[in-house]
């Protein structure tokens, strides 16, 4: 089902609860604007909030996923479809609109994609550069087809991976890693990225979309109340200590283990058959 064109996307919700965002500006090589990082903002809130939506893709169409920030058109892109939220300026005019405009928009958007509960994947299609890598090193799981390529090499142009990459490439590379990786301005390809644990697996270019379908629709029929609450746990015991991430836990516990899906994956194992999880969604949907 197609929800729509917004600036800078389509977005569809394909079976069962998968929300399909696909870049649709080509020519420019999917460059991000603030209106679209706007509008992608606005619709992965939505899909937090709508329990049509499971598990949500993210990929471009063209030779590229993003290839970073759409730098000519930046402050008044007219791409042509709808707007999700009213246009705003685009800041970046002095350094207070730089330091405004990256923790309101650039930051806020991979920031809103690392929060959401449901899981998320980045099918690489092409070139993923800065604002695109860094997007996609946001999701949680990331395809990249043959062929494809990327990095944040910012320091070629003197700037800084500003929207989070540094962060997420500490966490994936350790710190020699991505001193390496950023000091020396790399920009990889899918085998090499693969290498790397920047990505969890490579397909061929024309099985990319199969691929994240199947991924997507594999992580959209477990059981979603606990996948989401270990998904919250997981990226929180990255940063807690011991005994916090023990309380943690067990704090999220509580709730599964008294949840349908618990009775049905219990009684499913006794029955020797495959569970039927999600009840509640398919009630509700």
């Amino acid at each position: 089902m197609d929800v729509g064109e917004f600036t800078g996307f389509n977005l569809s919700l394909r079976d069962p609860g998968i929300a399909w965002f696909e870049f649709n500006t080509p020519e420019r090589l999917n460059g991000m604007t603030t209106s679209i990082k706007r509008d992608l903002i606005e619709a992965v809130t939505q899909a937090q909030m709508d329990n049509a939506v499971r598990v949500l893709v993210f990929t471009g169409s063209g030779r590229a996923f993003c290839a970073g920030d759409d730098l000519k058109a930046y402050s008044n892109a007219d791409l042509g479809s709808q707007a999700l939220v009213p246009d705003i300026p685009p800041g970046h005019d002095s350094a207070l609109g730089t330091y405004n405009g990256l923790r309101t928009i650039s930051q806020q958007l991979n920031t809103s994609i690392r929060n959401i509960d449901k899981l998320t994947i980045a099918a690489i299609n092409g070139v993923a550069i800065q604002t695109g890598f860094s997007l996609a090193l946001s999701c949680d799981f990331r395809l990249a087809a043959q062929g494809a390529r990327m990095g944040s090499a910012t320091l070629r142009f003197g700037l800084l991976p500003d929207e989070g990459g540094q962060y997420l490439l500490v966490r994936l590379l350790g710190l020699p890693g991505a001193l390496e990786f950023l000091m020396r301005k790399k920009i990889v390809d899918a085998d090499e990225a693969l290498r790397l644990g920047l990505v969890n697996d490579v397909v061929e270019a024309e099985g990319l979309e199969s691929a994240a379908m199947a991924l997507a629709q594999e992580l959209a029929v477990g059981p979603q109340v606990s996948m989401r609450l270990l998904k919250r746990s997981l990226y929180n015991a990255s940063e807690l200590d011991w005994h916090a991430a023990l309380d943690e836990i067990a704090a999220k516990t509580a709730i599964s283990d008294h949840h349908p899906d618990a009775r049905e994956g219990v009684s499913a194992f006794h029955d020797k058959r495959t569970p039927s999880f999600n009840a509640w969604l398919e009630d509700k949907s």
